[in-house]
């Protein structure tokens, strides 16, 4: 498979985890905004197209800001500060594109932008943690497979 086409597939597999993650959010805005059911909102979309978009906007800074670097090279911090511009960037998009309706409250761009961001920063960082957690549970490598049947050194032996 070609690189370009792995790193779309990528992209698109971190916005659906996002997603996936973020659709319970959706669901309890609407529980906040709208307890008695009244308005015809889909409150689930709420959460997960935006947790879709930073997902993948989060692949795009990831591969710019991280390139050949591997997992066990980034500290969780510097990938959830990178979540964080991708939930910035997120979270501008509705207030760039539309238009400026003067019966919002000043307030709210701030509070969704805010908000994503802060998803966003601590989806990166889960994102991180959770890929370093698959890491350490993958099959060993070949060298290792001595170690776990009990045929080879132990890594305190190999130490000393």
């Amino acid at each position: 498979m070609p690189k370009w086409l792995r790193r779309i597939r990528g992209a698109i597999g971190m916005g659906l985890i996002w997603a996936v993650a973020w659709a319970p959010i959706g669901l309890l805005i609407g529980e906040i905004v709208d307890p008695d059911g009244s308005m015809d909102e889909p409150w689930m979309l709420v959460g997960t197209l935006p947790g879709f978009i930073g997902g993948v906007i989060f692949s795009v800074v990831l591969g710019i800001a991280a390139r050949s670097r591997k997992f066990d090279q980034l500290s969780i911090s510097r990938f959830g500060a990178w979540g964080a511009v991708a939930g910035l960037l997120v979270g501008m998009l509705p207030f760039v594109l539309g238009s400026a309706n003067p019966a919002l409250p000043p307030w709210l761009p701030f509070v969704v932008t805010g908000s994503i961001t802060g998803m966003s920063a601590v989806s990166a960082a889960g994102s991180l943690a959770l890929a370093r957690m698959a890491k350490k549970r993958a099959l060993p490598a070949s060298e290792d497979l001595a170690e776990v049947v009990g045929h080879g050194k132990s890594g305190a032996e190999r130490l000393r």
